[in-house]
């Protein structure tokens, strides 16, 4: 059985899925960029093998933003 591992990642080597249905305005990224500010990453981003983001784009659009 292949068990979930969490790894630390440089948010440059994440590739947004190109299929992401979902968008973000610049506002909702401004407000997840405040929580994980205030509270940190309480969810982690969801990575397929080759680093492409499964769910996780609008809080990685927020840690690129001060990054």
């Amino acid at each position: 059985m292949n068990h979930p591992q969490i790894e630390m990642k440089a948010v440059a080597t994440l590739r947004p899925y190109a299929g992401n249905a979902r968008t973000h305005s610049k506002k909702q990224v401004k407000q997840i960029a405040a929580s994980i500010r205030r509270f940190g990453f309480t969810n982690p981003i969801l990575l397929a093998g080759d680093g492409t983001i499964v769910a996780g784009h609008g809080r990685v659009m927020a840690a690129r933003s001060w990054a």
